[in-house]
């Protein structure tokens, strides 16, 4: 059965990840008590996980804080693809940060990918790690010449590939860029493995537990922070690894990333899938990779990138993509469905250091566009080097305080032109639909008391009503019928259907309205 707002026939009612359905995870109470570490880490995705294994080895104390489940995040709802072929980024880094740079971000994930295959082999991790060719193809002629461009800077840099007319696959292409030996796994699977390592070596995990935006330097040079339910925490270093820091440091975080959400099917292919990962190179996106499941290949497939809180009717980008992928390869079933969010700075590059220059005990790692596979590993080793006093060549390329005029500069004042423009629509759109309008498991901006509100009325017919404004900034959330969410168009805060906070940068839940129909609150 689907959803009232879906004329698809073959999704699930309800996302659901792959990764999250396929592992076991632990649980972690909540933090009840004041809390003594070397290092704090914020956040208990790929980066947090990695960083706490990394310094934990290291012969560092850690304690890793989630406000929610640990890999419960972007993380859990990935595509796990292990790649240093990031879409057109290369020509983008030799315009805009030099040939030198450009290299260094390929040689950084390079590394980043070694270690995950080092460490899987390693530990004889049962992750389905499987060493793939990736992709990037053109489908038109405006991607072919961007194709070319990129394929130039390639050249230039000598980063191992080669260009190729055709694809193995049934889709009409006029040329790719092959990078061969790159990977893919099921994450969650390698990220258990660390979290019993960590806990099994005097590290802790809270789940549950919101950072507060406040830091103190004591006089002995160590930190002072809080949670959001007032328990203090004592510590050396604090690593912020969720998606906006929860302490910014006068850092401006919220003007320099955007967030952007991204939908995935998992479906059961009619016709066998010959390997590779895929990806094209324009817009709408679409993406390919293959997967294990209960004995059978599933084809993972990915795309219909849009603005947080931007689309009108989230279902159709899963509705999409069920169709590319059903004519395309056939399909005798889709047991899941998922969506992601990640954030993207205004030069293309990620946050990963300091959070600001007067705050060097405090790191961030955020920004990452969609590549957090090997980003979030790769910003978990140079921050271990950091926190150890190491040199590390990554340091400059990926520092927070950085700013590169050319495109930072024309970026910061369209996403932020942006921002005012979604303000101010919000406080002044008309709103006509009213409560009773609403059928069961569909949601609703509606005028609610002469005001603007935000409803969902359940399966069982009762009515969820909260007030739309943002609890970071004040800017408007809009309904995603798709996650049953409120959604930010302005940084990217997300709320479930009762009003609590899913994502940040907002900390608070929405405000719960009474409504007048159904009958309970």
């Amino acid at each position: 059965m689907n959803s009232s707002s879906s004329t698809s026939t073959g999704l699930p009612q309800y996302p659901e990840s792959l990764w999250r359905k396929t592992a076991s995870l632990p649980d972690f109470p909540v933090l009840k008590d004041d809390l003594t570490a070397d290092v704090l880490i914020a956040g208990a995705g790929i980066t947090g996980i990695t960083s706490a294994y990394a310094l934990t080895r290291a012969g560092y104390k850690v304690a890793v804080i989630d406000a929610g489940r640990i890999l419960d995040g972007t993380t859990g709802f990935t595509t796990a693809k292990v790649t240093s072929q990031h879409g057109l980024i290369y020509r983008h880094l030799t315009d805009h940060f030099g040939k030198e740079a450009a290299r260094l971000y390929y040689d950084a994930n390079e590394e980043a990918k070694h270690y995950i295959i080092d460490i899987a082999q390693e530990h004889q991790i049962d992750c389905h790690l499987h060493m793939e060719d990736a992709y990037l193809y053109a489908d038109s002629e405006q991607q072919l010449a961007d194709l070319k461009k990129e394929w130039e800077a390639y050249e230039q840099l000598g980063i191992p590939a080669e260009w190729t007319d055709t694809l193995p696959l049934p889709i009409n292409v006029l040329g790719a860029i092959k990078m061969p030996n790159q990977a893919r796994f099921h994450p969650l699977l390698y990220l258990k493995h660390m979290v019993e390592y960590i806990s099994s070596h005097g590290g802790a995990f809270y789940e549950q537990t919101t950072m507060a935006d406040k830091a103190k330097e004591l006089e002995d040079g160590s930190l002072l922070l809080h949670t959001e339910n007032g328990f203090k925490i004592t510590c050396r270093y604090a690593v912020s690894a969720s998606h906006f820091p929860f302490y910014d440091g006068g850092g401006l975080y919220f003007t320099r990333l955007h967030a952007e959400r991204s939908y995935v099917v998992a479906l059961e292919p009619e016709t066998s899938f010959p390997g590779g990962m895929y990806i094209n190179c324009g817009d709408p996106k679409r993406s390919l990779r293959a997967a294990e499941w209960d004995g059978k290949e599933l084809i993972l497939v990915g795309g219909e990138n849009h603005k947080t809180g931007e689309s009108d009717c989230t279902i159709k980008h899963y509705e999409t993509l069920e169709q590319f992928g059903g004519s395309t390869f056939g399909a005798k079933s889709i047991p899941y469905r998922w969506s992601a969010q990640d954030l993207i700075t205004i030069d293309q590059v990620p946050y990963i250091g300091p959070v600001t220059s007067k705050h060097p005990r405090i790191f961030v790692a955020t920004g990452y566009a969609k590549w957090g596979m090997t980003f979030g590993t790769l910003a978990a080793l140079l921050i271990t080097d950091l926190i150890q006093g190491k040199d590390n060549k990554l340091a400059d390329l990926f520092s927070p305080s950085r700013f590169k005029v050319n495109p930072g500069l024309k970026n910061l004042v369209v996403q932020n032109a942006d921002v005012a423009k979604e303000l101010i629509s919000g406080k002044v759109e008309m709103v006509h639909r009213k409560l009773e309008d609403l059928m069961p498991d569909q949601g609703a901006v509606v005028k609610h008391q002469g005001k603007r509100a935000g409803a969902y009325r359940d399966p069982e017919g009762v009515i969820h009503l909260v007030d739309t404004t943002c609890t970071h900034l004040g800017c408007e959330c809009a309904w995603n019928q798709a996650e049953r969410s409120w959604d930010c168009p302005c940084h990217g805060s997300r709320f479930d259907y009762r009003g609590h906070v899913l994502e940040g940068p907002a900390t608070e839940d929405l405000s719960r309205l009474t409504p007048q129909y159904g009958t309970r609150e």
